[in-house]
């Protein structure tokens, strides 16, 4: 779980409490690695946590489908551009973007190893209301439970086929929902609006996330 800190969610997101969001609009993930898939893991699994969070997330497939007709899939053009039409077309209040700076596989440490960012925008305003980056190290280490250095060498070359064939939707799922765990509640939360004392996670973090937590 994300490490509470001394900062509350009011304090570190204010401007979502102050403009009380509800229509989410996700962007196609920017992605600067070398992981050409990366882009269509994390795009198909970012609506569940923030629609876990309460909030109405347009439909990634007919949001892809309206921006791929409009020209508008390239998300890193609008990243820094006013965001009113997006509103106005979609009837979002917040725009999502995320950039996948890195995505390294390390079959000899059993590891997946991530390095993401996550950027959400006012379409009223244009500022950013929530902001996180972090790396996550998704570790596909295996134990056969044999002792010793034959021990040792049964958990290396297991580990190295559990990475080699690691399913790699759920590295992003396990991103997105981690990273989404402290999100200020939606209006369709029974949370929302009364969690603004609770903690807030860091805005740049370290974690490592064991793919067994999935079984």
């Amino acid at each position: 779980m994300i490490k509470p800190t001394l900062t509350t969610k009011y304090d570190s997101y204010k401007e979502m409490y102050e403009e009380k969001p509800l229509t989410v609009l996700i962007m196609p993930p920017i992605n600067r690695s070398t992981y050409v898939d990366a882009k269509e893991y994390f795009h198909s699994t970012l609506n569940t946590p923030i629609v876990n969070a309460g909030y109405y997330v347009i439909p990634p497939f007919l949001s892809m489908e309206i921006l791929k007709k409009e020209s508008a899939y390239d998300s890193e053009l609008f990243l820094y551009t006013p965001l009113k039409k997006f509103e106005e077309v979609f009837g979002a209040d917040m725009v999502v973007f995320t950039i996948i700076h890195s995505w390294d596989k390390s079959s000899l440490d059993a590891l997946v190893v991530v390095d993401v960012e996550y950027i959400f925008k006012s379409t009223k305003t244009n500022e950013i209301v929530f902001t996180r980056r972090g790396q996550i190290n998704y570790d596909a280490s295996v134990s056969s439970g044999a002792k010793g250095i034959l021990g040792f060498v049964a958990d290396l070359t297991i580990s190295a086929l559990n990475t080699s064939t690691i399913k790699y939707i759920n590295v992003a799922r396990s991103c997105n929902s981690y990273v989404f765990k402290d999100l200020p509640a939606g209006k369709y939360s029974p949370n929302y609006d009364i969690d603004r004392t609770s903690p807030s996670g860091l805005k740049e973090f370290s974690v490592t996330l064991n793919s067994k937590e999935e079984d």
